[in-house]
């Protein structure tokens, strides 16, 4: 995409909005957790002085547009809603965006790994392409590109995220769900979300190109865990 506006929901540690800034994209990220946005004012320092960046914590989902972007993006951010939030939050997108504008998902996929990262998160739901396809379309938006991530590599991991998982997080399951909803933009799992940085050797764009082809091939595989959309209102 040509690079523009955005609104980044759910910007946890600003990394995804770091991508987006360095391609010469402009924006504001909203979250609801302190911890993470001072994380993410930290990484992305340079481009909020420029004033290419700001970040709001604040609940978006009932925020108004001061202006209109581009493109509203999130990852693992549209499952943490109900039923009446999930039609709610495409509302919110037709309101902020241009009249050409994408908005752009990452989602938990995969109904049958539903598993402790789900629970501890405080996810509603994982998502199968039929259901994003019926939904979106309910709520009058076209999917334009969508495609499975990650498989087969994070389902053969999966057992394995699944032990780390709830051995660092289980205590958050007696959290209600907006309490695990804030959380989970801000987790510490050793060998899931941070790693030693001798793991570079192993964990890099080079060593895991096998991977990323094998992911590609399999973009419409039903047992991705991950799902990639572009949408525009119709």
């Amino acid at each position: 995409m040509k690079p523009g506006s955005f609104i980044e929901i759910g910007t946890g540690h600003g990394i995804l909005s770091r991508v987006l800034l360095e391609q010469g994209w402009q924006g504001v990220g909203y979250d609801l957790n302190e911890r993470s946005l001072a994380i993410a004012s930290q990484i992305n320092q340079p481009y909020i002085k420029s004033g290419q960046y700001n970040i709001q914590c604040k609940d978006w989902l009932h925020s108004q547009p001061l202006h209109t972007v581009d493109m509203v993006i999130s990852c693992m951010v549209l499952e943490h809603f109900n039923e009446a939030d999930e039609k709610r939050y495409f509302d919110q997108c037709r309101e902020f965006l241009n009249p050409q504008g994408t908005a752009v998902l990452f989602v938990p996929s995969s109904p049958n790994n539903w598993g402790i990262e789900d629970e501890i998160a405080g996810h509603y739901r994982r998502y199968t392409f039929e259901r994003l396809h019926n939904r979106l379309n309910e709520f009058g938006w076209k999917i334009e590109h969508i495609a499975g991530l990650t498989y087969p590599l994070s389902n053969l991991l999966l057992p394995i995220s699944n032990f780390l998982v709830n051995r660092a997080e289980s205590r958050k399951k007696v959290l209600d769900m907006q309490a695990r909803t804030v959380a989970s933009g801000d987790r510490d799992v050793q060998f899931k979300t941070t790693f030693p940085s001798v793991l570079n050797l192993l964990l890099n764009e080079y060593t895991l190109t096998p991977f990323h082809l094998l992911q590609k091939l399999n973009r419409r595989h039903p047992n991705s865990l991950v799902t990639y959309v572009e949408a525009k209102a119709t």
